[in-house]
């Protein structure tokens, strides 16, 4: 593998920040400028004496349309993104449950991270607890304030000091490699678009249960929403994908390199690793845009055919590799 220093990775993740920022309103203009596009291009038109119908297609009708609207998309979305970037930290929380972690609560975690984040010269980030008997812990905030580490119960009672070391210090890694800003971007971004999404296809649904009683008067309707919510779709299909893609798998790897440097021992977060596939936690969260911030995907332990899709389109690599290339070391 070739070799990616911190700053590098810190870099690349910026630059890719900033093109999920510049992706996802051209996604959102494009996506307006078609449906304006199919709208005229299936309902332009007029009958001629004969009684044929004469399509007039007109790209400045479509022009005008799409520069009266476009202020109200923009505005609309970049109010739903900024609320959603804003409170991503609840949203997560609110995902998997969590809730924050007290030292009196458990002590040996606070220290465990205090001294992980003075030998790496970072600030301390919020610690939160997970009531769950499975093992997982992830990393998520987008500054100083927002910064948190997530762990479940299970984890805090199964492994061992360096071992929790191990997985602390990986997810303190990507922090500091700027991974959880980039992520939450992505989590953002795909939610919007999947509730997008679902709302056009709920209308399609509700427009052809009562359109289907008079399909004279709104059968072109149906058509042009059905069309609509199939480019709404594919969109969404190719965004999440350009985003799973553009999160690159190199980020664990670099991350589990932070974490063994941190605690000093990659055996120890090695057999965290392989503790932590044999059960893994979270398995409950139901939001799969907020399941890739885990350090080990739930579904990426599902074995079978379902197994084999999960790995073409998994943020992380496999698990069994990851713990190769620590005992390597």
């Amino acid at each position: 593998m070739r070799y990616v220093g911190m700053q590098t990775q810190i870099q690349r993740n910026n630059r890719l920040s900033v093109l999920l920022l510049l992706l996802f309103p051209v996604i959102i203009l494009v996506t307006v400028y078609m449906f304006f596009f199919i709208l005229n291009l299936l309902g332009g038109g007029y009958y001629d004496a004969y009684g044929n119908w004469i399509n007039s297609f007109d790209i400045d009708e479509i022009n005008h349309e799409f520069i009266t609207v476009i202020p109200w998309v923009i505005l609309i979305v970049g109010v739903w993104f900024l609320i959603a970037y804003k409170y991503n930290t609840f949203i997560i929380n609110h995902a998997v449950g969590s809730r924050p972690l007290t030292r009196k609560e458990n002590p040996r975690v606070y220290n465990i991270v205090e001294n992980l984040c003075i030998a790496c010269g970072m600030d301390m980030p919020m610690i939160n607890v997970v009531d769950d008997p499975q093992l997982n812990a992830f990393a998520s905030g987008i500054n100083k304030k927002t910064y948190t580490v997530t762990v479940t119960t299970g984890l805090c009672d199964r492994l061992n000091d360096a071992e929790l070391a191990g997985v602390l210090g990986h997810e303190l890694t990507h922090i500091r490699n700027n991974d959880t800003r980039l992520l939450i971007t992505s989590i953002v971004f795909v939610g919007i678009i999947s509730t997008i999404v679902s709302l056009v296809f709920r209308m399609i649904w509700r427009v052809g249960f009562y359109g289907s009683r008079d399909r004279n008067k709104n059968g072109l309707s149906i058509v042009v929403v059905m069309l609509v919510g199939l480019v709404c779709a594919a969109i969404a299909y190719f965004f999440t994908l350009v985003t799973r893609f553009a999160i690159s798998r190199k980020r664990e790897y670099m991350a589990d390199a932070g974490g063994a440097e941190l605690c000093g021992d990659p055996l120890a977060l090695a057999s965290a690793l392989r503790k932590i596939s044999n059960a893994p936690g979270l398995t409950d969260c139901g939001r799969d845009d907020v399941a890739q911030l885990f350090i080990i995907h739930p579904k990426d332990m599902q074995e079978g055919i379902m197994s084999f899709f999960n790995s073409l389109f998994s943020t992380h690599p496999d698990t069994r590799k990851r713990i190769e290339i620590l005992e390597q070391f």
